[in-house]
């Protein structure tokens, strides 16, 4: 039973709101730490338009998240930044809004480099005296590839975006993916792993053997430290020594690692390595068509253009050759008088003559023009050679879906979906079946 007696029931503590507890969490860390001396390394540098910059301070086994506030004198601002170890003086403070542990910089001078930028500078120095990074040794891109080899993580949304790139700009592309970790210690293990299978595919001689044209390394973008893997020596040599040529997309267009100085293409980003990597169908089948129609213009000009000037010389040689007749009747006549039934002779086999010549110049001024139509339909039969349909007469053919989208996975679609396929001669419209 409870007791009635008030002075013997136990005072209950007060109920703090959350903001009363963080505010006194925060009041006791900043009168317990005043200030402090840290040193570490940046990572996670930002800047904003206001000019307060946020990172991380942090060593090998820990890290503490830190604000420098643009009033903060400081001589080595624009020398900060991912990598650059720093001795800062701070007082330890809470965020009231998140909650989250953080020290706020009075003061900070630079201690040096830090040990993975020290480690990036003394590789990169390295391989440039072995002339890995030369240009001279960098390989041209296939202008046209087929196949496309791609190492990256298969989880997120970079192998999409390449995947949705590639096929749009060049729906017959194929692509094979070798799924790799992209970060942490065990990452340059994995993509040497994928750069050696594509590399092994390459020298399969087999004639129906899956043979590379290109392979890209990529993965999205990330702090100095999330990107580091890419600075791995052996798999900067893994890339350099490719057999196919590698274009090299990590992190974002600021972010350069030792695979983006090794690989034959460096691209700014994933989505940008995919544009680079093949043309855009479309543009070909314009330049293509455009190319057809000037050709055949060019032709038919040229031989309209040939047959005036054999139908010029036709009239020139008529005119000149009946000009020399009567210049030299006339000097039969005046040096050799015959009897007139002679020359009118001699004039009628003239006449003849020239009416034979000219009779034989319209024939050939024909055959010119047959000549130059043959050359015509030769040339257009090898443009229609070139055409990238012209798969589709060996008996492939093109499967979309009722939204024109190239289909290249049964998964894309569902019972019930309604598909066409485009063979060499007309179209075939489906409907799905489970």
């Amino acid at each position: 039973m409870a007791s009635d007696n008030p002075t013997t029931a136990k005072a209950m503590p007060p109920v703090l709101t959350v903001s009363m507890l963080v505010a006194e969490i925060k009041s006791a860390l900043e009168h317990g730490f005043r200030t402090v001396d840290v040193e570490g390394e940046i990572s996670n540098w930002r800047v904003y338009p206001s000019g307060h910059a946020y990172f991380v301070l942090k060593d090998s086994g820990a890290q503490i998240n830190a604000v420098m506030f643009a009033s903060v004198p400081c001589d080595c601002r624009d020398r900060l930044g991912d990598g650059r170890r720093v001795k800062v003086r701070a007082q330890a403070t809470l965020y009231p809004q998140r909650g989250d542990l953080q020290l706020k910089i009075l003061r900070i001078k630079i201690a040096g480099e830090g040990e993975l930028m020290a480690q990036y500078l003394a590789l990169k120095a390295k391989l440039e005296r072995e002339g890995l990074f030369d240009s001279s040794r960098k390989r041209a891109l296939p202008a046209m590839p087929r196949r496309i080899g791609l190492v990256t993580s298969q989880a997120g949304a970079v192998v999409h975006d390449m995947c949705r790139v590639l096929t749009r700009r060049f729906p017959n592309i194929e692509i094979r993916l070798f799924p790799v970790q992209v970060q942490g210690a065990d990452a340059p293990r994995t993509i040497i792993s994928g750069i050696s299978y594509f590399n092994s595919l390459c020298e399969d001689q087999t004639p129906e053997a899956w043979k590379p044209d290109l392979v890209i390394v990529a993965r999205g973008g990330g702090s100095f430290e999330d990107l580091f893997c890419f600075n791995d020596e052996a798999l900067v040599r893994a890339v350099a020594a490719s057999r196919a040529p590698v274009i090299s997309a990590v992190g974002h267009e600021t972010d350069y690692t030792l695979c983006d100085f090794a690989a034959d293409k460096r691209a700014g980003t994933p989505s940008i390595a995919a544009e680079i990597a093949v043309p855009e169908l479309a543009k070909i089948q314009r330049r293509l068509s455009d190319m057809s129609l000037a050709l055949a213009s060019a032709l038919r000009s040229r031989a309209e253009a040939t047959g005036q000037h054999i139908d010029r010389l036709s009239d020139a040689l008529t005119s000149s050759l009946r000009h020399r007749l009567s210049i030299a009747s006339q000097r039969l006549a005046a040096l050799l008088p015959r009897p007139a039934r002679a020359l009118e002779s001699r004039a009628r086999l003239a006449e003849q003559k020239v009416a034979e010549i000219s009779l034989r110049m319209p024939k050939a001024s024909a055959i010119a023009v047959e000549r130059a139509a043959s050359r015509l339909a030769a040339l257009e039969q090898s443009l229609k050679h070139l055409s990238p349909f012209a798969v589709l007469d060996r008996g492939y053919s093109l499967t979309t879906d009722s939204e024109g989208r190239v289909i290249q996975d049964a998964s894309q679609v569902a019972a019930g979906a309604h598909i066409s396929t485009r063979l060499a001669k007309g179209m075939l419209k489906s409907v799905v079946e489970e």
